[in-house]
């Protein structure tokens, strides 16, 4: 199968706009809200997300912090080489808070309820909401829905979604099991 291009720069920049604006309706100055990307791909949706609030719409006092869930997956102990963490960066905690989870692509739920064991390190939130890209929504395997949708994807689980966020040239395609 030959790559799809669901979304290019266009279609993306118009997306995290209106992701922020939906935001920004639900958590108004973002003053008890904090912004959690999920390590490693939800950084970039993350920081782009982070970018278009501050630019577009001055939201100069946002909490965001990056989270590592690698040791908190259930299929930690189940993988042949070694795991590569990586840096959780958050200097608050969340005690109290609502948290936004922030991740590229939703596939199976498992690694939000990764997140969401990994996040009690830090407190214990007022709520919790999910914020992705791309939904895959026909292969969820734990009852995990998203408060926010960049987009859609009905595809099978051979697809694979991929997300590139190369400066000046954003793009997601959908991708047969041989482009993997």
């Amino acid at each position: 199968m030959e790559p799809k291009l669901l979304l290019n720069h266009r279609a993306i920049s118009i997306t995290l706009n209106r992701l922020c604006c939906e935001l920004i309706e639900n958590h108004r100055n973002f003053e008890d809200t904090v912004l959690v990307a999920l390590q490693p791909r939800g950084t970039a949706f993350g920081n782009q997300l982070v970018q278009v609030l501050k630019e577009n719409y001055h939201m100069d006092n946002l909490k965001y912090g990056q989270l590592d869930i690698t040791f908190f997956r259930d299929d930690f102990r189940r993988r042949e080489g070694l795991l590569k963490p990586s840096q959780t960066q958050m200097n608050f905690l969340v005690e109290g808070k609502k948290v936004v989870l922030i991740d590229d692509v939703l596939f199976t739920g498992r690694s939000i309820r990764s997140a969401l064991d990994a996040l009690q390190s830090f407190g214990r939130p007022s709520s919790v909401e999910l914020c992705v890209l791309i939904d895959r929504r026909l292969s969820r395997h734990l009852p995990i829905q998203p408060n926010y949708v960049g987009h859609k994807v009905d595809s099978v689980a051979s697809e694979r979604v991929s997300v590139d966020w190369q400066e000046d040239n954003h793009s997601v395609l959908l991708m047969g099991s041989k482009e993997v």
